[in-house]
């Protein structure tokens, strides 16, 4: 009798927590939603209405001008271009060296893989740093002012290598021995076992990669001076330090920090600023939807030691 008390008991308290959870996920998905939800507002907003009223959910007056002002420019869609054209070949070639790499690595038929391992782990814990990383592009590999400086030093990724290595771990080996009987060599185990086995890894690691190509822009800072090969998000990174550099130096010439803003945004549009920042995130909000299932299975079974 005492049990069956219990129980409706124990199974409301365990329904309330589930509630008190979601309420508490809902209202910590409306606080990181909110911030781009005024982004994406204010880049619709008249830019009068917004330096009078400020930011708001509801501005008084829409207007596509921030839009057309951006696409009017050549210097825009030129780097949405290259973007896409170093994300797409970058993920690309990350995905097969990286694969490549962890392949090796993985079993127990490569001589020497512990030292392989141990070397690829050191370069998690130690490097060389920017000025090493510069030295070496500039001087030595001659990349700089080409479209390869984006890809090349981007086509390993130790961590994702560990992960896809812990998947590869994971197939029988009775499966790999199987193909090998019936004549198959490494390569054709890789490209037709292995790699078709390995989908929600290889779809994690595709969209770290594609979002951490996307998202760059210290390379095109520092190793770029031509502006026909500028990335979107360093020209997202220029409106956004120019925004700031005005307004620093209005404010100390003209000493007033009203006058600093209005003259600043005046230079460099608020709602310029906002649209920029839409058509910098928003096909990466498009890429999530369709990985996420890949995405949490690639996290869950890639991190299983092997």
């Amino acid at each position: 009798m005492a049990e069956t008390v219990k129980r409706p008991i124990r199974a409301r308290r365990d329904k309330a927590l589930v509630i008190a959870f979601y309420c508490f996920t809902a209202l910590f998905a409306l606080f990181c939603l909110y911030p781009f939800l005024q982004i994406v507002i204010s880049s619709f907003s008249d830019e009068n209405t917004l330096i009078r009223y400020g930011y708001t959910l509801f501005p008084k007056k829409m207007s596509l001008a921030a839009y057309k002002v951006i696409f009017a420019t050549p210097e825009i869609p030129r780097a949405y271009g290259v973007t896409v054209l170093i994300t797409i070949a970058g993920t690309a070639l990350n995905l097969l060296v990286t694969a490549l790499a962890a392949y090796a690595v993985s079993g127990g038929k490569l001589k020497y893989r512990n030292v392989f391992n141990f070397f690829f782990y050191f370069t998690c814990l130690f490097s060389g740093g920017l000025v090493t990383l510069y030295i070496l592009i500039t001087n030595y590999l001659k990349l700089s002012d080409s479209l390869l400086v984006y890809i090349i030093p981007s086509m390993f990724n130790v961590w994702n290598m560990f992960l896809l290595r812990n998947f590869f771990n994971e197939i029988p080996p009775a499966l790999l021995e199987s193909a090998e009987l019936d004549g198959a060599g490494y390569l054709t185990i890789f490209a037709k076992v292995i790699f078709p086995l390995c989908k929600p890894i290889v779809a994690y690691v595709a969209v770290t990669s594609a979002v951490g190509q996307w998202m760059s822009f210290q390379d095109n800072l520092l190793l770029m001076t031509k502006p026909s090969l500028n990335t979107l998000e360093f020209m997202l990174y220029s409106y956004l330090n120019q925004a700031a550099s005005l307004a620093a130096i209005i404010q100390k010439n003209a000493g007033g920090l009203m006058l600093a803003s209005q003259q600043a945004t005046q230079l460099m549009p608020a709602s310029v600023q906002m649209t920029v920042t839409v058509i910098v995130t928003l096909p990466i909000l498009f890429v999530y939807p369709f990985f996420q299932r890949y995405f949490v299975a690639g996290i869950m079974i890639g991190a299983v030691k092997g």
